[in-house]
C-alpha cells in the first residue's frame, strides 16, 4: 500500500474516532434513563460505524441544559 493510501485511512480512522467520541457524549448529555445511555454508548464502542448510523437514525434526542450557577447567570 502505498504511503498516501495509509495516511488517508489513518485519517479515515481518527475521523471515524473523533465522531464516535462526539456521539457518545451527546448521548450521556440526553435526559434519557443510565440504562438507555449505557446500551447506546455500548453499541457506539461495540459497532462504530454501524452504531453511528444506527445511533444517527434512531438514537436519543433532546439535550439536558447545562446546570446554571450564580455566577454564570449575572449579566
Amino acid at each position: 500500500m502505498s504511503e498516501l493510501a495509509s495516511y488517508f485511512w489513518i485519517a479515515v480512522a481518527v475521523l471515524l474516532l473523533l465522531v464516535d467520541l462526539w456521539a457518545i457524549v451527546s448521548v450521556f448529555r440526553s435526559d434519557k434513563s443510565a440504562g438507555t445511555k449505557a446500551g447506546w454508548a455500548l453499541l457506539l464502542i461495540v459497532l462504530p460505524v454501524l452504531g453511528l448510523v444506527i445511533w444517527g437514525v434512531a438514537g436519543p434526542r433532546g439535550v439536558k441544559e447545562p446546570p446554571s450557577s450564580p455566577e454564570h447567570s449575572k449579566g
